[in-house]
């Protein structure tokens, strides 16, 4: 099973991004039955969701899944929908704000993610690890890409499942300001998990 696995490079003034260090550190392991290729995204709203299509086009995975942070939440969250809309709570790192703007002009309002989510939700969690399905996105970059792949996808007619995957932040980010985090190994292990439910 050819699958790509994103995530994106930090923001937000942080020096990390868990996302990131979950694709790094995947990229070198072997999983089962899984022909893993990898991408870093800019958080940036021309750069971001260009790089993911261009991922895709080169790979032509089976299935993508891309992985970005979530503050403030406190288990890995599989995403259901994709909303068209960008009405970003910070500019990205371009300096970029978007503020109650389409993805897709023309586009549908919402895209169902086309991963088999519950049996990803059961993987993780058989795992050891907190997981949830979430029904928000945001309207940022993550909900960005999320919508920009699954729309690609429908109007190709490609056969390409697509998910994406929010995690917490990681502890070293939360020592000044606390709040919920998770350890990296803990992310790593929910992360293969589902990746070998996918294969």
């Amino acid at each position: 099973m050819k699958i790509l696995l994103t995530g994106f490079e930090p923001f937000g003034g942080s020096l990390v991004n868990p996302s990131a260090e979950l694709v790094r550190a995947l990229a070198g392991q072997r999983i089962d039955h899984v022909d893993l290729h990898t991408a870093l995204l800019p958080v940036t709203s021309d750069g971001g969701p260009a790089m993911l299509l261009q991922a895709i086009e080169s790979v032509k995975p089976d299935i993508v899944l891309c992985l970005g942070q979530a503050g403030g939440r406190s288990t890995l969250s599989l995403e259901r929908v994709a909303i068209n809309l960008l009405d970003f709570s910070m500019p990205d790192n371009a300096g970029k704000n978007m503020t109650d703007e389409p993805i897709i002009a023309d586009g549908p309002a919402a895209y169902f993610a086309t991963l088999p989510v519950r049996l990803l939700l059961t993987a993780i969690r058989k795992a050891g690890v907190p997981a949830e399905l979430s029904l928000t996105a945001g309207a940022y970059l993550c909900n960005q890409v999320l919508y920009t792949a699954l729309h690609h996808v429908a109007v190709n007619a490609l056969p390409i499942r697509v998910g994406f995957m929010h995690v917490p932040s990681l502890p070293e980010q939360v020592v000044d300001r606390p709040g919920p985090s998770m350890g990296l190994e803990t992310m790593i292990a929910g992360v293969r998990a589902a990746l070998r439910s996918l294969a």
